[in-house]
């Protein structure tokens, strides 16, 4: 049941990577597979004392679970029984509801239950299977919705009526150059497209899944970098890389196969680069280690009840002046779910500025948070555009006025006005944003203008630039720049997706 391991997107997947590995047939040299053995004990190792009470969350939770139970450590059973109580508990108290609209949800806690020795067609009385019967929802989310909903089914055969449908909604996915991404159109993500293969696996027989899988492997080929691994927001990166491997694994393809080698090196030579010495995995070469980075890439166990995943409604939404653009991704997935709209309907400028009224919209569109009606801001008129957008972030204190009675909405945010307000976003979403003054300096102390920023900003900044919100490959901050329209899509499409709201 190899299927069951997708989906490893936060760090778990990354320190659970050789464990998963480990028990896929691959022939490896032997001192890949002395190697490849060594990272699975340690990895495994270091998940079960890092993860001793596994919840019900897609970091510390379902992924811990799945890797331990295919790693071969030696787990007692008390600790998927824990598992067990903790899933049931939490299911009684959500009355069988586990969310109502994000069904990916409830493809993560079958897998976990599944991988655990236990049935989820009956947990506290409920059948968490049942939900995956309802397409409209399940898909509501975008390739994720099918993709991970035929992965859970299949993990035990369990009974659907909707498995073609599914299919067929992959398929219709798929973009032109062969692979899959989570906006829905311009270029193919490896991570998104290795999930999609996963989905679409063990249907082989049929002729048109076969021909989207050959495109989609000729696609990893030709993505795949030097090292032996890919990337996604142009990092290299170790997430991408395993499920590129679980989906070859799937299809039968050998690590070795000559269109996976470059310059000598294997997808598993690429995820054992990036092993440390105490069995975590760093997420980008240049990363911390396991522990700093699993505190900024956890899927946030804090997050604002109000806070709510925003749907693709205009899946294909492109403008003519992003084509060749590096945000593409970013703001094709925002304008897919009407979180930032284009000057026009073919403009979408990215290199403009961005005005504070602008930013309060696009930030609050993007939490899916709830209107809010009271503005204590004189020089936001009752009857603006954007009255209510700042009326709402200023209720989540998201934004503040320039002065005790003025926004300035009209005004251009510069960088490190946008850090901060990202940043409380971020912390609306659950995320821990704190920093010491070793980390802000250390964060910033890189950048030849650290000491030109607003000391009030620099923690947020540390923030940003250390969870990858912000690139660190920079010479300088550029603190009182403008920002760019661009820029904000990039900040807003990370913080997103690391708050596990695409």
């Amino acid at each position: 049941m190899n299927y069951i391991y997708a989906f490893m997107r936060k760090l778990i997947s990354a320190l659970i990577a050789a464990v998963m590995v480990s028990g896929l047939v691959l022939p490896v040299q032997a001192a890949n597979k002395a190697a490849l053995d060594a990272a699975v004990k340690k990895t495994a190792a270091y998940v079960y004392n890092t993860v001793k009470n596994p919840k019900v969350d897609s970091v510390g939770g379902e992924w811990a679970v799945l890797g331990l139970a295919r790693s071969g450590y030696s787990v007692p059973d008390s600790y998927y029984e824990n598992y067990y109580r903790t899933v049931e508990k939490y299911v009684k108290d959500k009355k069988g509801i586990l969310h109502d609209v994000k069904y990916t949800e409830y493809s993560r806690v079958i897998l976990g239950l599944t991988a655990a020795g236990f049935d989820p067609r009956d947990v506290a009385g409920y059948d968490l299977t049942a939900p995956l019967e309802d397409f409209d929802k399940t898909v509501w989310q975008g390739i994720n919705g099918p993709t991970f909903a035929l992965i859970a089914l299949d993990s035990l055969n369990y009974p659907n009526s909707l498995r073609d449908r599914y299919i067929a909604e992959i398929l219709r996915r798929q973009l032109n150059d062969g692979g899959w991404n989570l906006a829905g159109s311009g270029a193919g993500d490896p991570d998104v497209t290795g999930m999609a293969l996963q989905a679409l696996a063990k249907y082989q027989s049929k002729p048109e899944v076969k021909a989207a899988t050959d495109k989609a492997v000729s696609f990893l080929s030709k993505a795949q970098d030097s090292g032996g691994g890919y990337s996604s927001w142009n990092e290299a990166n170790i997430e991408s890389t395993v499920q590129v491997l679980v989906a070859l694994c799937e299809l039968g393809i050998p690590a070795d196969d000559a269109r996976f080698v470059k310059n000598g090196k294997t997808l598993i030579d690429n995820i054992l680069s990036f092993a440390n010495a105490d069995g975590s995995f760093k997420h980008t070469q240049e990363g911390v280690s396991g522990n700093d980075l699993m505190a900024t890439e956890q899927a946030l166990y804090g997050k604002h009840e109000d806070v709510k995943l925003v749907p693709v409604t205009n899946p294909g939404r492109t403008f003519a002046d992003i084509k060749n653009h590096k945000n593409r991704t970013a703001i094709e997935a925002l304008a897919a779910r009407g979180i930032i709209n284009g000057r026009s309907d073919t403009s979408f400028d990215p290199g403009a500025t961005m005005t504070r009224a602008e930013f309060a919209t696009i930030v609050t569109k993007g939490l899916g948070l709830p209107a809010k009606s009271h503005n204590p801001f004189s020089d936001v008129a009752a009857g603006a555009w954007y009255v209510t957008p700042v009326a709402t972030a200023y209720f989540y204190e998201i934004i503040a006025g320039t002065s005790a009675t003025k926004f300035t909405p009209g005004a251009t945010i510069t960088r490190q006005e946008t850090a901060v307000m990202v940043a409380r976003a971020a912390r609306l979403c659950g995320m821990d944003t704190a920093r010491t003054d070793t980390q802000i300096r250390d964060a910033l102390a890189q950048f030849g203008d650290y000491r030109t920023s607003a000391t009030w900003a620099r923690a947020d900044l540390a923030f940003c630039y250390g969870t990858g919100i912000l690139d660190d490959d920079a010479l300088d901050i550029k603190p009182t720049e403008a920002v760019k329209r661009c820029e904000i899509a990039e900040m807003m499409y990370r913080l997103l997706d690391k708050a596990n709201l695409l």
